[in-house]
């Protein structure tokens, strides 16, 4: 093979490794559900998708998905997915997240992420917007990110009911070995509230 060649294959290599490396997490990590017990890992043994939910308890659109969330929760308990609930925002402490989940009648998994470390990881700007992450050796490699479907246009602008369930495309194809489409527009609702910085 001529030099050019090699040296073409050779960056060609090390672009796919790096993408790679960047779309993968490991599965450690350091947020609380609901008890304030630290929660180290999002799959269990034997799961083959985790999906996080970003939510606000102050976001109207995030809590309109309560249902849809619930629904799909309630699909998918018995074929190893993971839905959580993710709560990044600095004013959504534990007890008021509690309340919040107490008030709703909320039964999906959730989980406080002060340190908005799910937030990085999943590359997340809106509550409520979807993450879905492929679970392969203990690693996770994001495969989706964006709305949970068509139903909301603009702020303001919102159909009788969805006709595009992208989360749910989404879970499927990762369940069936397929790529997730991307998303047709961004999600709509209210933006995360940065964390503090650490001094």
């Amino acid at each position: 093979m001529p030099f050019i060649m090699r040296r073409i294959v050779a960056h060609c290599l090390a672009a796919v490794l790096i993408f790679t490396a960047s779309h993968a997490v490991a599965q450690t990590l350091h947020v609380s559900d609901l008890q304030g017990n630290p929660i180290q890992k999002l799959a269990a043994d034997g799961t083959q998708v985790v999906v996080l939910i970003f939510a606000a308890t102050d976001c109207p659109i995030s809590n309109r998905y309560i249902p849809e969330i619930t629904r799909l929760n309630r699909e998918y308990a018995a074929k190893s997915i993971k839905i959580w609930w993710v709560f990044p925002n600095p004013g959504d402490t534990l007890p008021i997240v509690q309340r919040h989940i107490q008030d709703f009648s909320i039964v999906t998994p959730a989980l406080i992420d002060s340190h908005q470390e799910l937030v990085q990881m999943a590359h997340a700007s809106v509550t409520p917007e979807a993450a879905v992450f492929a679970v392969n050796g203990g690693t996770l490699r994001e495969v989706y990110h964006g709305r949970i479907d068509d139903r909301y246009i603009a702020f303001g602008q919102e159909r009788p009911q969805a006709t595009r369930h992208e989360l749910q495309e989404a879970i499927e194809a990762t369940l069936a070995g397929r790529p997730a489409s991307k998303p047709a527009a961004g999600p709509v609702g209210c933006s995360i509230i940065p964390a503090a910085q650490k001094p």
